[in-house]
């Protein structure tokens, strides 16, 4: 962020607020994660199985495909310059994922309301195999992600 204030419109706020939680997040960074996309209760990251992330079946452990959802997830509720966190989350894996696929994880706002928010993520593999569906819940803290100085809603459409 710059000294000076920003005329935002909701889509680029969201950017915005995404890019500042990924350059703090050093989990999602640490496991090669990557944010390709984001909107407004919307984003898009991926992550390539790694041989550390396998368990004894030789597959994607399913603690690193719950993390990647759970990344997305937050990416997603936190486009609003609201910190937010997770109040509840679960999922269900569908299939397997092998060292070297390439996971896609898609978070979706379903609802949002009052302090909290649903959102739903689909895990991908790189051949558009559905591996998992995650849920989650979401719950609106006190303060700002980006300090109010430096951002202004411009009243334009979205």
């Amino acid at each position: 962020m710059t000294d000076s204030t920003l005329r935002e419109t909701p889509q680029s706020l969201a950017k915005a607020c995404a890019n500042e939680l990924f350059q703090r997040d050093v989990a999602t960074q640490h496991l090669g994660m990557s944010l390709l996309e984001t909107d407004v209760g919307v984003s898009l990251i991926t992550m390539t199985v790694k041989d550390f992330m396998l368990q004894g079946h030789k597959t994607c452990h399913g603690g690193y495909m719950f993390t990647l959802a759970d990344s997305a997830f937050a990416f997603a509720c936190n486009t609003y310059n609201k910190p937010t966190v997770a109040l509840g989350c679960s999922i269900d894996y569908i299939a397997p994922a092998f060292e070297g696929d390439v996971l896609s994880a898609r978070c979706i706002e379903k609802s949002r309301g009052g302090r909290t928010g649903n959102y739903d993520v689909e895990i991908h593999n790189q051949d558009a195999k559905l591996i998992a569906i995650f849920h989650g819940k979401s719950y609106q803290v006190k303060g700002q992600i980006l300090p109010s100085s430096d951002v202004q809603i411009s009243n334009e459409k979205q």
